[in-house]
């Protein structure tokens, strides 16, 4: 059994602004910001160049991101904007795989 930390109440009170946002940006308002192609895109919202050509199709082929991939582009504009600010640690602490 693990033993948890508690919340202390910033974290608590994070946690409240987490739970009434909608974290995330469209793929579209990405690229506009970021020079990525769709083999990039695909890559950091772990989908397929297929389902990265549908959200900037139009008519029926369209098929609008999800939650998750848009999570994903804000996490990876949030390091872009940030990045030769990143401590070193908390670069090990995100890109560590958890089964390590």
């Amino acid at each position: 059994m693990s033993n948890p930390r508690p919340l202390e109440q910033r974290e608590v009170e994070l946690i409240a602004l987490l739970s009434h946002t909608q974290l995330g940006i469209s793929p579209r308002t990405f690229v506009s910001k970021w020079d990525v192609n769709y083999e990039q895109l695909a890559a950091i919202c772990h989908c397929t160049i297929g389902t990265v050509t549908r959200w900037f199709s139009r008519g029926d082929n369209y098929r609008r991101p999800g939650a998750y991939p848009c999570l994903k582009l804000k996490l990876a504009d949030l390091l872009l904007e940030n990045y030769h600010d990143i401590p070193e640690e908390w670069f090990q602490f995100i890109f560590t795989p958890e089964s390590q």
